[in-house]
């Protein structure tokens, strides 16, 4: 189940969610049914600036590699300058890939 998890310093329109979902989806070649998306506006203070910025996590159970990470950051960014004005190097990205057993669901976990 991979997870994208944004934090920026605007207000995250609903309509932006799908995008977002797809993006991930797209990115890793997982279905969508299977992304969750969490996104919060909050304060962020970036290179001692505050001002417009982000931070997503996107967490997966595998999938993620150099070549996947790197097209999300790039589509990611591109999004997010697009529709909300942040400037590309004002977003942070981290990647990471959880065993099945530190994920859990429906009661279980995933490994």
């Amino acid at each position: 189940m991979p997870m994208l998890n944004l934090k920026c310093t605007k207000e995250i329109p609903a309509e932006l969610l799908p995008e977002l979902s797809g993006l991930i989806a797209d990115g890793m070649g997982k279905p969508e049914q299977y992304i969750m998306v969490v996104a919060e506006k909050t304060t962020v203070m970036m290179s001692g600036v505050e001002g417009d910025a982000a931070f997503a996590e996107v967490k997966s159970l595998g999938g993620l590699n150099a070549t996947v990470n790197r097209a999300i950051s790039e589509d990611l960014c591109e999004l997010l300058h697009k529709q909300l004005g942040i400037p590309p190097e004002r977003i942070y990205i981290n990647f990471q890939s959880l065993e099945r057993d530190h994920w859990g669901w429906n009661g279980s976990t995933f490994g």
